[in-house]
């Protein structure tokens, strides 16, 4: 089974610490995800993020079919990055990585996708024109919606 990789990074005019506190509350990722995917978190968006916590939501991601999404945050490091795995849901190996650093200027989110798709070769053969263009098109969105929550970056 093949292991993809999804890559972005992204940089923002403002501190560390506005960055860290968006990034680590849960409830602000339905404030970056597609309406039309009807994001709703049903648990564990209580406190900001912390090694254990598990997120339960409900997405739809493809076709109109309703998802439940069960997330695991599984390390943390303050100010720095966070990892969630996904421990129930559409994809068959889910392992996101979030890096956050100050640069001149302000500062870069990266993120780190590691993912395996569901339903072995049958999966494989849509990837390249179903999963992989909803991920660009879902992280397309979050860099729209972070600008115009933050401001556009210049050099």
């Amino acid at each position: 089974m093949k292991i993809y990789t999804f890559h972005r990074k992204q940089k923002f005019p403002i501190t560390l610490d506005k960055a860290w506190d968006f990034l680590s509350d849960p409830k602000n990722l339905k404030i970056i995800t597609p309406d039309y995917m009807g994001f709703n978190i049903e648990s564990g968006a209580d406190r900001p993020l912390y090694a254990g916590q598990i997120i339960q939501y409900i997405v739809t991601p493809l076709l109109g079919i309703k998802t439940k999404w069960v997330s695991k945050i599984t390390q943390v490091k303050h100010k720095e990055y966070f990892v969630d795995e996904q421990l129930y849901g559409p994809y068959a190996l889910w392992d996101h990585k979030h890096f956050i650093k100050e640069v001149k200027g302000g500062v870069e989110f990266e993120d780190i996708i590691h993912y395996k798709v569901p339903l072995g070769i049958l999966g494989q053969l849509v990837h390249p024109f179903l999963v992989k263009p909803k991920l660009e098109e879902i992280f397309n969105y979050r860099q729209k919606k972070l600008t115009e929550l933050f401001g556009e970056f210049k050099n």
